[in-house]
Parts: structure tokens; sequence; C-alpha cells
């Protein structure tokens, strides 16, 4: 009995030094469609964000042979729901576990709607290199095939891998690995969601192997552009939709209201009807910042010096390669800086 307890007790000891060596990953929780409960199989509607974190980790048990996996709920919303306030606090709690030491890499379950967008929010407010990975899924917990486990526990294997340090925030989705910057939703429903149209995916995880295939811009420690740690809200900067013929309505509501930031989700390379030119013309002599980006899926909006669209002479910024709620974000953040045109356009050209 003696002997046998003895044996217990080494296997005790191995198994505690095999898990103190292991990676530690925590787990921000937000809610959205992978914490989702579906009433009926047979049905669409679901409920985001009423799975806690601790019940959907119970559905990769294997992954806890590979790191120590910690969860903390942020928040319970569908992403449609997403706030400043939220992003604030995320960010502030990720800056926190690194600056501490608590983790080696942070994954954040989160809805699709707006996963991109906290995702480049994060890219621009995280004050190191190590790895953060977003993930979600298309399909509630309790739905029949539901891909939000494999979404879960490839995004934990990207978070623990070596080579993810100083990639920067990333989304891991549907085996593949996407920047912040450059990754969009491109489907409603499918659970082949997102893509990065200008780059094409960074890597790809499969069955439990990391391989990357671009190597994106490093970010070292001290890379973050933007200190959010004594800001508790952000500039109000709203979004103008172009299409043909489009009135000056929307924007001169915002004008009015004295929206201190308007993007222009452009037809083509971030032109707009002329109604719409006029405003933004009246918009940028009020001091009011005017992004012109664009409604297309890919390519950049260049700063023009020549045409109607002429940045210099009309004042506006061109956006690059940030489609407009990602240029949202840039603008609202770069308004805590500065109210100097050219070095908001030289941080579109940057970040």
């Amino acid at each position: 009995m003696k002997k046998l307890l003895l044996i217990l007790f080494c296997f005790s000891l191995i198994n505690c030094a095999k898990s103190q060596n292991l990676p530690r990953v925590i787990i921000l929780s937000t809610g959205g469609t992978i914490a989702g409960e579906q009433p009926n199989t047979d049905q669409a509607g679901y409920i985001s964000g009423k799975i806690p974190i601790e019940e959907l980790l119970k559905n990769i048990p294997s992954i806890t042979q590979k790191t120590t996996v910690q969860g903390e709920q942020i928040s319970a919303i569908g992403s449609n729901y997403m706030t400043v306030d939220i992003w604030l606090k995320l960010a502030r709690r990720i800056n926190e576990i690194f600056a501490n030491n608590e983790a080696d890499g942070i994954v954040i379950t989160h809805g699709t709607d707006t996963q991109e967008e906290t995702a480049y929010f994060l890219s621009l407010t995280v004050n190191s290199d190590k790895p953060v990975v977003l993930t979600g899924s298309m399909r509630p917990a309790t739905a029949l095939s539901s891909d939000g486990s494999k979404n879960l526990y490839d995004a934990i294997v990207v978070a623990i891998d070596p080579n993810s340090k100083e990639k920067g925030i990333m989304v891991s989705f549907n085996e593949k690995i996407y920047s912040a910057k450059n990754v969009v939703k491109i489907n409603t429903t499918s659970t082949n969601a997102f893509a990065s149209p200008n780059i094409g995916p960074i890597g790809e995880v499969y069955d439990g192997k990391v391989t990357f295939n671009i190597q994106s811009h490093k970010r070292n420690s001290d890379f973050m552009p933007f200190d959010i740690s004594k800001i508790d809200s952000l500039p109000k900067v709203e979004i103008v939709y172009a299409y043909a013929d489009a009135s000056n309505i929307a924007i001169d509501a915002l004008i009015n209201a004295n929206t201190p930031g308007i993007i222009i989700a452009g037809t083509g390379g971030g032109s707009f009807s002329k109604a719409i030119l006029e405003s933004a013309q009246n918009a940028t002599k009020k001091n009011i910042m005017v992004v012109r980006s664009s409604r297309v899926v890919s390519g950049k909006v260049h700063s023009v010096y020549i045409g109607d669209f002429e940045d210099a002479k009309n004042g506006t910024i061109a956006s690059d390669d940030l489609n407009p709620q990602k240029a949202r974000i840039l603008l609202m953040l770069a308004l805590t800086i500065t109210q100097d045109k050219d070095k908001i356009q030289e941080m579109f050209l940057t970040y």
C-alpha cells in the first residue's frame, strides 16, 4: 500500500511539474455566437453570449495537455452590441495581463459581426509582442455541427505557438490565421466567413499545428501607438455611405451635430456624389476631419493630387487600405492626439 501511495505521489509530482512548464493562456470572453444558445436546432435563431467560457472549455478537454488555460468573462453580448467602452476594457485588461506576466498568450472569444473592428482596435492599443488571438463561430454552441469548439481549440494552439510572437493581433477562424489590419468578414452565414482580400491569410492551423505563410510586420513590446490608459472615451466618428446620386442629408446632419470626424465609404477609389463632395468641403472648412474610404472590399484609397477629389485642396484624408469601419477606429484614436491633418494622414499610411 505504501509503495502504491509513493508511486501515485511521484506521478502527481511529475504531472505538476509538467503543468508548470506548459504555456499559460487566458481566454477573455465577450459573448457572440460561439457562446450562443439555440433553443431549437432546426431553427436559425439563437441567443448570443448565453454560455459562459468555462462551459465552452469543457468541449475541448484535450487542450489541457498543451496549455494551462483559464477564462474571464468580459461581457456576454452579440458583437453587434459591441461598444467603445468594452474595447477600452479589453485593451486595458490585456495590457495588465502582460504587464503582470499572468499569461503567455491571450485568446478572445467574440461575435463575428464586429470581430474585425475589435481586432484592429486592439492592434493599435495593446502594448506587447505576445500573441493575442480572436476567434468565434458562425453556428451557436448548441447547434448541429457547431464550429465553435474547433475554432476555440485552434485559436489557443495559435496563441501558444512560439512563432506567434511579434505577429500582432490575429484572428484565427476556420483553420486560417489573419492579421487584424487586413481581416474582413465576407459572408453572413458560411463557416468560411473571413478573408483578407488584399494579402490573404498569414497562416493556417491544422491538426494542432501552426504554419505561418506570410511574415507580417514585427512588433516589439513598445509598438503601441495609442496609449488608452488614461482615456475614458473616444471622439465621435461616424460613417456616411456613398452610392449613385447620393444626397447630402446624412453628412449634413453630422456636420450640424458638430461631429469631430466623418468617414465616407466612397465608391471605387474613394469617390462620391457632387452633393456629398460639396458637404465634405464644407465640413473640412469647419475643422471636421473627413476621411475618404471605400465600400469596395479590396484595394487602396490613394491620396489624390489632381481632380475633384484632390485631398490637399478639399482638406480630406485618404484611408489607404483601411475599410470604412477600421478607418473610423483609427480616426477616433488619432483625434485623441492631434488635429493636424498631415499627421493624421501619415497615421493612415502607417497603421
